[in-house]
């Protein structure tokens, strides 16, 4: 202290005022210090009563803790809520509140029709990023509901926190939210489709239970296919000890129409299990994405690879004449085509794998779909991927009188034939978990008729069916157009066969015509195109011909020009040793040899100026100018001697000096 009192001295600062200044910094320092301590203690003191669950909304326990806190009063009654129509969850339920805004409506009849969608309702949802408290069981629960993604309509997550020594309340508060979700949604089918863009599965909706008694199939089909499904359910245990995968494939095969995809969604409800749907076909399907879309699907679920025939032919029509392999296209289609890709590389070997591969899932039931099994490749529909076969044929007269059956209720004979049937005969198991009518009776004018007479009348509708000629869906489309005339709808059944028997004739030679109409057009194109490349071809070996024509005559014109040349050399050095007297031989020799050049030349440029005419008259026009250069070569080997032998008579001039 006295140190510091003399550094500050000189600056004229009393003693007084330093040791208020320090008092003052000590004492604020020890408060914060013991502020933040507090602060800390009292933290952990919190967090070790507190306990915090979170909950994200890719998984279902979001999903029954908010269906959960939908029905609680205090979570209608928030003081800060979004009020919103869209109250729909991923259960396809409703999310309605104690606190939902709803019209008071007059009873009206069902048969009028006021509008075509049902009114709105308006609900009240606790706001994001805010705590909301409910009181469960003696205890204050602290809710706070957020979104990780702000730009994406998923990504919510839930955060409950709890005062209390051990996690007993929550494991309570989920397995309750458990239970009453399950209970209010055990009459739906949930969907998922296949995100070919993350590799991951996206809820597409939930659809309401199919009974099994709507499905009409060959006697015992149906049976065998739900006792199956169940013993393999059950036998996990016995797969394991015997080393074999636990994975069971269905493969139903047949003629479109026939009830394929609608078993598979009255089997999905009979067993409770959710229906994971695959397209093969879809844009951006690899290996890679479909293997880990394959390990992703939980272990008890329906997988449905639907169209299994048109994985790898997203162009081949799905009738019978087409052979399941792409047809030969041009290069303009070809190139067009590679144009419009959509990038699917999906291989039949990244398939097989992906089925029963080592990263493949086990404990779920396979099914697969095919209009025509013949194009299925050997390895991909034997056993151990795809077990039991089920073949799918147009509708046969029972189960016309089945669908009939189910189409138009009766009423029992008597009272006590109803009070009799109801004691001994057991309900149907497929009934059993259909949800009750929340609406008011039926009040369509459908004619409640007996027991007896429906039989008749089902029998007579399946007498006028042709015996596997009709699809399954073609009579429940006939049977929906006539839903409140059972009686008009057997009897002009005939004539609906009729005309279905038109319709499928006409339509057959329609796209005869158009299919005759296009090979023809095909024919032409590929004529046309022949006839293209023919001429193209022939005008190529005509300018080829043409340029080697010209390279010849520029070839020959170099050969006489080196020619005329080397015989000029020759002229020249023959004069200068002739004597002064040979003057006038070596000009008349000059002169025949500029005359010949003069006549080559010409020559050449006849030729240059008929490279346009055949190769037949340039080679007479060839062989002609030849024969003249020879002729000439020979006149100057004949002028040459000449000069040589007037050589020695040059004293000429010196005998007309003698006189």
């Amino acid at each position: 202290m006295d140190a510091i009192k003399s550094m500050l001295s000189p600056l004229g600062m009393s003693t007084g005022a330093i040791q208020d200044t320090l008092k003052l910094v000590v004492i604020g320092g020890t408060v914060e210090t013991a502020r933040r301590a507090s602060v800390s203690a009292w933290n952990g003191f919190v967090d070790s009563f507190f306990l915090t669950a979170h909950f994200s909304q890719d998984d279902y326990p979001y999903d029954w803790l908010m269906h959960w806190l939908a029905k609680q009063p205090s979570w209608g009654r928030s003081r800060e809520f979004d009020i919103t129509t869209r109250s729909v969850n991923r259960n396809g339920m409703s999310q309605s509140t104690s606190g939902d805004l709803e019209e008071e409506e007059e009873e009206e009849d069902d048969t009028t029709l006021v509008h075509g969608r049902r009114k709105r309702k308006v609900a009240f949802m606790p706001s994001l990023d805010t705590t909301h408290t409910i009181y469960y069981r003696g205890h204050w629960l602290r809710i706070t509901r957020t979104k990780n993604f702000q730009d994406y309509s998923h990504g919510y997550a839930l955060k409950i926190s709890v005062v209390a020594r051990n996690n007993d309340i929550l494991k309570k508060l989920v397995l309750e939210a458990k239970r009453e979700y399950e209970k209010d949604a055990e009459h739906r089918v949930h969907i998922f489709m296949a995100d070919t863009t993350y590799g991951c599965w996206r809820w597409n909706g939930a659809r309401q239970k199919r009974p099994m008694s709507s499905i009409v199939l060959q006697p015992g089909v149906k049976d065998m296919l739900l006792a199956d499904c169940k013993d393999f359910l059950c036998s996990e245990e016995w797969y394991a000890e015997r080393g074999i995968p636990f994975r069971r494939g269905y493969l139903l095969h047949g003629v479109p129409g026939s009830g394929k995809t609608s078993l598979i969604h009255s089997l999905a409800g009979e067993l409770g299990l959710d229906i994971y749907v695959v397209s093969l076909s879809s844009k951006g399907m690899s290996d890679n994405t479909l293997t880990t879309l394959m390990g992703n699907v939980p272990s008890r679920c329906i997988l449905l690879l639907e169209d299994l025939d048109a994985a790898f032919t997203r162009s081949v029509s799905r009738d019978s004449n087409s052979t399941g392999a792409p047809t030969a296209a041009t290069s303009k289609e070809a190139k067009e085509a590679a144009e419009t890709t959509d990038g699917s590389t999906l291989s039949l070997s990244g398939l097989l794998n992906s089925l029963d591969g080592v990263a493949a899932a086990e404990g779920r039931l396979l099914f697969a779909t095919t209009n025509h099994i013949e194009r299925l490749d050997p390895a991909l529909s034997r056993p151990g991927r795809m077990d039991v076969w089920v073949n799918f044929t147009h509708a046969t007269k029972w189960q016309a009188e089945g669908i009939f059956k189910c189409f138009f209720p009766y009423k029992p004979s008597t009272p006590a034939t109803a009070t009799s049937q109801d004691s001994s005969t057991p309900k149907d198991p497929s009934q059993q978990n259909l949800p009750l009518p929340k609406r008011k009776a039926f009040k369509h004018a459908i004619p409640l008729l007996t027991e007896e007479e429906i039989s008749e009348l089902a029998k007579r509708f399946a007498e006028a069916i042709p015996e596997d000629e009709l699809s399954v869906a073609g009579l429940q489309g006939y049977l929906l157009k006539n839903k409140t005339r059972p009686r008009e709808c057997v009897d002009e059944v005939g004539e609906w066969v009729i005309q279905e028997r038109e319709t499928r004739e006409k339509l057959k030679k329609e796209k005869a015509e158009r299919e005759a109409k296009e090979k023809k057009e095909a024919e032409e194109a590929a004529k046309k195109e022949k006839e293209e490349k023919e001429a193209k071809e022939k005008e190529e070996k005509e300018t080829k011909e043409k340029l080697e024509r010209k390279e010849r005559a520029k070839a020959k014109k170099a050969r006489e020009a080196t020619k005329s040349d080397s015989s000029q050399a020759t002229s020249t050095s023959s004069t200068e040793q002739t004597a002064p007297t040979a003057t006038t031989t070596g000009e008349a020799a000059s002169e025949a040899t500029s005359s010949s050049s003069s006549s080559e030349s010409e020559t050449t440029t006849g030729v240059d100026a008929d490279t346009e005419e055949s190769v037949t008259s340039e080679e007479d026009e060839g062989e002609k100018s030849t024969t003249e250069e020879d002729s000439k070569k020979e006149k100057w080997v004949a002028v040459k001697p000449s000069s040589s032998t007037s050589t020695p008579a040059t004293p000429a001039p010196a005998t007309d000096a003698a006189p």
